[in-house]
């Protein structure tokens, strides 16, 4: 059985559909009102994480010294991009979907893209870090993926987001890095970065997103 999942039907047949995966301790509604507000008119689909937390749900495990479990997050991977591909087609999305992933999700959002260089179209990563210490892979093909991270993220270390940008380049991921002056949690100045990036994106592809 598949973990539930949020659907929201869209209204524009030229978007791609949003594919939301949330932070720790989140579900699968918990992204809809941002991704709303980025791609009025998308489909949207929020998954929930199969970990259980205190609070609710996550995609991968950590150790108690909050380092990523790479092997939990490794397994968790196909199923993951198998639960997305089977979602797509029960609803009868035709184009690769665009994963928008916050914290938890944003670091799964990030393994997705560099182990399995077809299944998106784009990434919207928020407040992510490096989920592999170690990958070589040169698959991504120019894939456009925006991160943003917070200078005064509580959760995150200096650069955390930087090591990832460099590690989805040297992939050959098409990046662009923003570092805000605030937190961990999502805020109006994100919004508006990451709703321009799509724009741009759905404008004049990948070449010319800013």
């Amino acid at each position: 059985m598949r973990p539930p999942h949020a659907f929201v039907g869209g209204t524009d047949a030229a978007a791609p559909p949003l594919i939301l995966l949330h932070g720790s301790d989140g579900n699968e509604t918990d992204l809809l009102p941002l991704a709303g507000d980025l791609m009025p008119g998308a489909t949207r689909m929020g998954l929930r994480g199969t970990v259980v937390m205190d609070g609710g749900y996550g995609f991968f495990r950590r150790f108690a010294d909050r380092r990523i479990d790479e092997d939990d997050l490794r397994s968790r991977l196909p199923a993951l991009a198998a639960q997305i591909h089977q979602t797509c087609a029960a609803h009868h999305l035709a184009q690769r979907p665009l994963a928008v992933g916050f914290s938890n999700g944003a670091i799964m959002a990030a393994a997705l893209a560099m182990t399995h260089p077809d299944l998106l179209r784009a990434a919207v990563l928020l407040r992510p870090l490096m989920p592999f210490v170690d990958h070589t892979g040169s698959g991504l093909a120019g894939l456009p993926v925006l991160i943003l991270d917070g200078l005064h993220d509580e959760r995150r270390s200096p650069g955390d987001g930087r090591h990832l940008a460099h590690q989805l380049r040297r992939s050959g991921a098409q990046v662009t890095h923003h570092e805000l002056p605030t937190g961990h949690a999502i805020t109006a100045e994100d919004g508006r970065i990451a709703r321009r990036w799509l724009e741009a994106l759905s404008a004049s592809g990948p070449a010319n997103i800013p």
